[in-house]
């Protein structure tokens, strides 16, 4: 891992929350396992990776860039000395203190699950591993829609994850024992995933509703009709208006993505009026005769 998360993803220490996520979005296109076997790719990716997971949160970014805790996110010790410490009177370790094996609630106080137990005469220790944090890149329909994808762990493991349905950018899901092992006896930890849905020019999502852009013809935003539509589930045909258009919004209700309680949001078509690709001389003659006699100005009062 790069000691500097920056670096990592080639950027400076001022850029933006957007540009450090266009930067690890930038590399792990190019350097993913999945995409390039190249190794020395996959350390790159790993790298971004890590210094994403800790730059993305505002808040930890602060602590990093103010010293309180290091490029893997783990506190930065503060400086003690023993003889500080050594004859204070709650000190554990101090002249004449307990022994050492009635320490054993301190360490199960330490590391929650685990312990310490004797095997062979000695005391073992038993503690859960430590849980991963990951990223993890989907399209916006495996987002809309839910599903599968395969993905590479650093130990080059393949593990299939499940998508939920309207999963958000942001989102963690848990890989229960994904995680790092655990010691002795301990079990291991989980594997965290962080959502990242790209960007799809045909889709653009607010909350639970989500907005595309229908392009219709001129007899169509002129005289109306039925016209396919895409939306999350297929294809359906809507009713465009008699007298559309560009910019005129068509709502089709329950067609958005999947929100809280299972309730779906809504899908906003905006229609686009689009010109034939040629004038051809019939259509001309025709618009220069209804001109003469319906002539109007869209521009008026703006």
């Amino acid at each position: 891992m790069a000691e500097d998360p920056y670096k990592a993803l080639g950027l400076g220490k001022t850029a933006s929350q957007d540009e450090i996520k266009k930067a690890y979005r930038r590399i792990a296109k190019t350097d993913h396992p999945d995409l390039n076997p190249d190794p020395v790719a996959h350390e790159r990716f790993k790298a971004a990776s890590t210094a994403y997971d800790l730059l993305k949160d505002p808040e930890q970014r602060g602590r990093f860039d103010r010293g309180e805790i290091d490029a893997s996110g783990q506190e930065r010790p503060q400086r003690h000395y023993y003889r500080d410490y050594a004859q204070a009177g709650d000190n554990p370790y101090r002249p004449g203190a307990q022994d050492f094996d009635d320490l054993s609630d301190v360490f199960s106080d330490l590391f929650g699950q685990g312990g310490s137990r004797r095997r062979g005469g000695a005391r073992s220790f038993d503690m859960r591993g430590q849980d991963q944090r990951f990223t993890m890149e989907i399209d916006f329909m495996t987002a809309a829609r839910g599903g599968s994808t395969r993905i590479t762990m650093p130990d080059g493991a393949l593990l299939d994850v499940k998508v939920p349905e309207g999963a958000r950018d942001g989102q963690i899901i848990r890989l229960r024992g994904k995680g790092a092992p655990g010691y002795g006896n301990g079990g291991p930890g989980d594997a965290l995933l962080t959502l990242i849905v790209a960007e799809d020019p045909d889709w653009r999502r607010d909350g639970d509703d989500v907005e595309t852009t229908l392009p219709i013809t001129l007899d169509e935003a002129v005289l109306g009709g039925k016209v396919e539509a895409e939306t999350i589930d297929g294809p359906v045909m809507i009713n465009v208006p008699r007298g559309s258009n560009t910019g005129q919004k068509l709502r089709l209700k329950g067609r958005g993505l999947k929100g809280e309680g299972g309730k779906r949001g809504d899908q906003h078509v905006v229609l686009k009026v689009v010109m034939p690709p040629r004038i051809d001389d019939d259509l001309a003659r025709f618009m220069r005769e209804w001109r003469e006699n319906n002539a109007y100005d869209p521009r008026r009062g703006k």
